[in-house]
């Protein structure tokens, strides 16, 4: 009998014991998720213009946002080449130059093409530093933007009209081009640019130099180093610069160089 009195003073502790728990849960604060990279962390922030109002700012520097997915650019380019290209190498350029220019606020004022067209003004002690790395965050801002998928093909508008008059065709122009690619010893840059007297011509820079401080306005350019190709064509850089004219923007192409004869 006293088993049976008792047993629903038990039924109602262990209720009790579910009901507090049951609440305890619930109101208890949830632990934080993993984190989620942002989009931000992937796709960077747009690269402003100088406070002049042209060209690259350099207060601070920042690494452009790549303004098509990493593998927009398959097969030609594949989308792990393309991540380290911009995500590690072009985001070193941008640390370094900022680095560099930290103690000279001077400089932070200009755009990148005018500290590169005026390097002897730029203390000796960070020259080499800033010519390096404000070249590689020059030459890449424009590497992203005259790419992209679905592009290549032939040129048209006007710098169609004057690779066919300065090199004879298209065909001739890319022969030449990629051979001036395949020539060039080492890490570099093969250029289409407009000279000061407003001819194109193809040449060639070494490491990260950009034409500008020869005097010439870059209107476009492919990427010699290794870490641009080498995880997809190894030592073919011949392949490669075949098959860069796939992901040629000759939209861009044509805009830079119709820029260049206002003087831009």
């Amino acid at each position: 009998m006293k088993s049976f009195l008792h047993r629903p003073l038990r039924f109602l502790l262990v209720g009790l014991t579910l009901v507090v728990l049951l609440f305890a849960c619930q109101t208890a604060p949830k632990a934080d998720s993993p984190s989620t990279p942002a989009a931000a962390e992937s796709s960077p922030q747009a690269t402003p213009i100088s406070a002049s109002g042209s060209g690259l700012s350099s207060s601070p520097a920042q690494l452009p946002k790549l303004p098509y997915a990493y593998n927009a650019l398959e097969p030609f380019i594949d989308a792990r080449t393309m991540k380290l290209h911009h995500d590690k190498h072009h985001a070193t350029y941008v640390k370094n130059l900022n680095t560099a220019l930290k103690e000279f606020p001077d400089l932070q004022q200009k755009s990148i093409e005018a500290i590169l067209t005026s390097l002897d003004s730029v203390p000796e002690q960070i020259r080499t530093k800033v010519r390096n790395n404000a070249g590689g965050h020059l030459n890449h801002t424009m590497f992203w933007q005259i790419m992209g998928p679905k592009k290549g093909g032939k040129p048209t508008g006007a710098i169609a009209t004057a690779i066919n008059q300065t090199f004879g065709s298209f065909d001739a122009f890319k022969q030449q081009f990629n051979q001036a690619g395949v020539d060039r010893f080492g890490s570099g840059w093969v250029w289409l640019v407009r000279n000061p007297q407003g001819q194109l011509q193809i040449t060639t820079t070494s490491n990260q130099d950009n034409p500008i401080t020869e005097g010439l306005s870059p209107i476009m350019g492919n990427d010699l180093w290794e870490h641009a190709y080498y995880l997809k064509y190894q030592n073919r850089r011949p392949e490669y610069l075949s098959n860069w004219w796939n992901v040629v923007n000759w939209a861009e192409v044509n805009r830079r160089y119709e820029r260049s004869q206002t003087g831009g």
